[in-house]
């Protein structure tokens, strides 16, 4: 996913570090605002496997 607006991509980051919930998200769903903003709170998240859990 491309990001477009990295100003809006540090707001996503900056709530996630503040403890916000994703419904925070103050962008309509859907848009690439609201993209970027998830782009940004999710930043840290690993990103998931297309194989799925670890079977370990």
């Amino acid at each position: 996913m491309a990001v477009i607006s990295s100003k809006i991509f540090e707001e996503g980051r900056a709530a996630k570090t503040m403890g916000k919930p994703d419904s925070a998200n103050p962008y309509e769903a859907g848009s690439q605002e609201s993209l970027d903003w998830l782009e940004g709170y999710t930043a840290d998240e690993p990103e998931p496997s297309a194989a799925g859990p670890d079977k370990n």
